[in-house]
């Protein structure tokens, strides 16, 4: 423990943002460069080196947090940067776009302030990356076994890197016409800008895996085939059927899913468009979900120009507290402002929309909603509360029900599935099909990043063993471990 009483002498600080002014203006990360450097020893210093520390358990990849607290507390960079990637292939992502379970369960935050954990992280990883640290690993030899990953989101690319790694041949195959899944295309540029996966797939081309992109697996080549031509295939083709609305008016212009709306202006980014296909500039926007999803259709319809944005949530609006039956260290529903929601709009809470409301060209014009309570554990709704806001552009942004299904990738390979409807795998992650395994939210449902990962590294692990009979890979997670975190 580098200093004892470092949690005594310094207070909370975390990344500053841009003046919200400045960064709706562009698309660039939130956050001001270099602002944390500055501050991250002190920060670092205020982690208590736990007897039993719960960051641990807080977080699904099990990262070594008080190990590179220490180092980075110490500025000794390079050997953050070691024990960071020991248990996370990508800690540049996470430092980014997870929630931090890990510091709803720092020990310090039981009556202060927890660590910065994710600040910290996203430290080191920035800096490895300017020192030169992050370098490709390459195998010392080839095992002479092949394996397809599909699906190149975190835990496609995590199973790839980890098998690349331990000498099999390994081809990443995605549909999109880039590699990264939802980093790519799912995660708007303000909040991870895409240079960050660019440079880990040149790391991991380095390191011998191959691409193969605009390849849809069920679609463009058939399972079976893909079995005949690899020793071993990896299904981490995330959790894509999004949940609808099948409210009347539906049918109505102007109405998408978040993931239909989202990717345009990533892909604006790219050079792909000159402007978004589908675009909030001038018109009254209304975000159906509270969560991430919806946060991130928020913060790009600022940047589009919106005339308002309005987010609707039918649960009731979180408290800025723990609650009883959410001690302490599990990972809490607490009210959260986003940098998306420190740039303006309204969030509204307890309402369910009942209907749409369109002109005489079927474009979407009103949404109506009502609001809505608990009663007898079902929610309810309030009569008397109905009424009708503008919305000329609705995302449905409500989560995901599970694997694509309408591609043929499930029926074509005949794997099992369990009772929420995901891919069933057992504890080597391995599906009803020998040699088929899953990771990430096609096994999983629709999860955090970190899971991702975790579920990519253990995968592979169990590749491994399906494939040389024993393996040296880290296996961070069982299957059905849910935890109490998250």
């Amino acid at each position: 423990m580098a200093d004892p009483k470092g949690f005594l002498n310094h207070g909370r600080e975390v990344a500053e943002t841009r003046p919200v002014g400045e960064r709706v203006k562009d698309w660039n990360e939130v956050y001001v460069p270099g602002s944390l450097l500055p501050i991250i020893s002190k920060q670092a210093s205020r982690c208590m080196d736990c007897g039993i520390p719960f960051c641990h358990n807080g977080c699904p990849l099990g990262n070594l947090i008080p190990e590179w607290n220490d180092y980075a507390y110490r500025e000794d960079w390079t050997a953050a940067s070691e024990r960071l990637h020991a248990t996370n292939n990508f800690p540049e992502f996470t430092g980014r776009l997870c929630p931090a379970p890990c510091e709803s369960a720092c020990v310090l935050g039981i009556n202060q302030p927890p660590v910065t954990i994710k600040n910290v992280e996203v430290s080191i990883i920035d800096k490895a990356w300017d020192t030169g640290d992050v370098r490709p690993q390459a195998p010392e030899r080839l095992s002479g076994k092949t394996v397809a990953v599909i699906g190149s989101g975190p835990a496609g690319l995590a199973a790839a890197q980890q098998l690349t790694r331990a000498g099999h041949t390994v081809a990443v195959y995605e549909r999109a016409d880039r590699i990264g899944g939802l980093l790519r295309y799912g995660i708007p540029e303000f909040k991870m800008e895409k240079r960050h996966i660019n440079r880990r797939i040149e790391q991991m081309r380095a390191e011998g895996t191959k691409f193969r992109t605009g390849v849809e697996i069920g679609r463009d080549i058939d399972a079976a085939k893909l079995r005949k031509r690899y020793d071993a295939v990896v299904v981490a083709a995330g959790a894509t059927t999004a949940r609808d609305l099948p409210v009347p008016g539906r049918e109505l212009t102007g109405i998408y899913q978040a993931m239909e709306y989202l990717p345009l202006s990533n892909k604006v980014q790219e050079g792909d468009f000159v402007a978004p296909p589908i675009t909030a500039e001038g018109k009254h926007v209304v975000v159906i979900g509270g969560g991430d999803t919806g946060a991130d259709c928020v913060g790009t319809a600022h940047r589009q120009g919106a005339a308002s944005v309005t987010q609707l949530e039918i649960m009731p609006r979180p408290g800025e507290d723990r609650n009883a039956n959410q001690p302490w260290p599990t990972f809490p529903m607490l009210y959260k402002v986003t940098s998306a929601h420190e740039e303006g709009g309204e969030r509204v809470y307890s309402v369910n929309t009942t209907h749409f409301e369109g002109d005489e060209d079927g474009n979407v014009q009103w949404l109506h909603l009502v609001e809505v309570e608990f009663i007898k554990g079902k929610l309810t709704p309030k009569p008397g509360t109905e009424r009708k806001i503008p919305a000329q552009l609705v995302t449905l942004a409500m989560g995901f029900t599970g694997t694509d299904r309408e591609n043929g990738l499930v029926e074509q390979f005949g794997v099992d599935l369990d009772e929420r409807g995901n891919i069933a795998r057992d504890a080597d992650f391995q599906t009803s099909v020998p040699g088929v395994f899953v990771a990430g939210d096609a096994g999983r449902g629709q999860s955090l990043i970190v899971w991702a990962i975790a579920e990519g590294r253990s995968a592979a692990r169990g590749v491994d063993r399906f494939l040389t009979g024993a393996s040296d890979l880290p296996a961070p997670i069982r299957p059905t471990d849910r935890s109490l975190m998250v």
